[in-house]
């Protein structure tokens, strides 16, 4: 049986080296369980045929750098259109000759964030659906079509999906939870850092949007962020640095750093998945704030940026999505409301980083490991 990963996130974002890092999680997972895998990749074509030649050209080479240079095949749709039809598409890396074949025979997609879409979805014998951003996938569910009626499966990294408390949107589907994935045999726990960093990495605007009671509720790291401005005084024997994608004129920079907070970007420091590994293991921790709506809707989301510090055996603080109780109790988390828990959690972990360090490694182990959480999925 051949399992595709279906993605259409990776090829287009070329700077964003965690952003490729997690489907290369699934594809190392599915690597290490020994499973004939290819990588089916969506780049829909821009008015720059040049750049999107760039594009391809570092995709293949991310991919050659993990070992999987043979297992891939890169869709470039001309023009770009939601509906994605494969006469229409030229194939790189696999020929559609071979691609058609192993559709032929026995397989799966494990399609990501609903990447790949009709009619060449339907051509795929066992469709699963991989949620990895229940808050805005379950509501924009409920206004229109996303495949919902073209997978057999769906699962969601909202771990909370079933509890009592949580408040996502209603929807009829039969959805089972996992973990985000990390690789545990490329991530590897590293030492202690020499400097007392506490970073995270992401995007500090967000045009995305859910309506909840009426109103549509800023998304952004940079509200999500405010209250916890004053974290770099509360805790002087530390760094607080944001590797967020800003402009560098934008006066947000300086005001952050007005506030004592140190502002890199992420297309400097974490452009590859090599760099984006060696940026969470040069930190002490990772503390980040989570939108909104995911600690109001209780969705249980956890990052997939979280999985990967914990398997470097970085601990984590962040909020409470309702995800804490699926966890271990000694799980590398510290989860926090405001700004006072967040300078104990802190705190905490500059005074007992070895253990914190160790809880997250086994946490990892045991609950983000790639092969466990693609075993259940897959029903192997």
């Amino acid at each position: 049986m051949t399992i595709f990963l279906g993605c259409g996130f990776a090829a287009k974002y070329p700077e964003g080296g965690g952003n490729f890092s997690v489907p290369l999680q699934w594809m190392l997972g599915l690597r290490r369980l020994g499973l004939d895998a290819v990588w089916v990749e969506l780049l829909p074509a821009t008015a720059d045929a040049r750049e999107d030649e760039t594009r391809i050209r570092k995709f293949q080479r991310q991919l050659r750098e993990h070992g999987l240079g043979g297992r891939y095949c890169l869709l470039h749709q001309t023009p770009a259109d939601d509906g994605h039809d494969l006469e229409r598409m030229r194939c790189i890396g696999m020929s559609r000759r071979e691609l058609l074949d192993r559709l032929a025979g026995p397989n799966a997609l494990l399609n990501l964030s609903y990447s790949l879409h009709p009619p060449f979805l339907l051509q795929f014998e066992r469709r699963i659906f991989c949620d990895l951003d229940p808050s805005e996938i379950f509501f924009w569910m409920t206004k229109m079509e996303i495949g919902q009626s073209h997978h057999h499966e769906f699962w969601t990294i909202g771990l909370n999906v079933h509890g009592a408390d949580c408040r996502l949107p209603a929807s009829p589907l039969r959805w089972q939870t996992f973990f985000p994935l990390a690789d545990t045999e490329l991530l590897q726990p590293q030492p202690r850092p020499r400097a007392a960093k506490f970073c995270t990495i992401g995007q500090w605007y967000w045009s995305g949007g859910v309506e909840v009671e009426g109103e549509f509720p800023d998304l952004s790291k940079k509200f999500a962020f405010e209250k916890y401005l004053d974290l770099p005084r509360r805790v002087p024997a530390a760094r607080f640095e944001l590797a967020m994608n800003l402009n560098a004129d934008d006066p947000e920079i300086a005001r952050l750093r007005g506030r004592g907070w140190s502002v890199v970007s992420p297309h400097r420091v974490a452009h590859t998945p090599r760099r984006y590994r060696r940026y969470g293991a040069n930190a002490l921790a990772e503390f980040t704030a989570v939108k909104g709506v995911d600690v109001a809707w209780r969705t249980g989301w956890v990052s997939d940026r979280a999985a990967a510090f914990l398997a470097l055996g970085r601990p984590v603080i962040t909020e409470d999505t309702g995800a804490r109780k699926y966890l271990p109790r000694e799980s590398g988390f510290r989860f926090v409301l405001d700004l006072e828990e967040a300078e104990v959690a802190a705190k905490e972990v500059l005074g007992d980083w070895t253990r914190l360090a160790k809880a997250a490694r086994d946490c990892a182990v045991e609950i983000f490991d790639s092969t466990k959480n693609l075993r259940k999925i897959l029903a192997l």
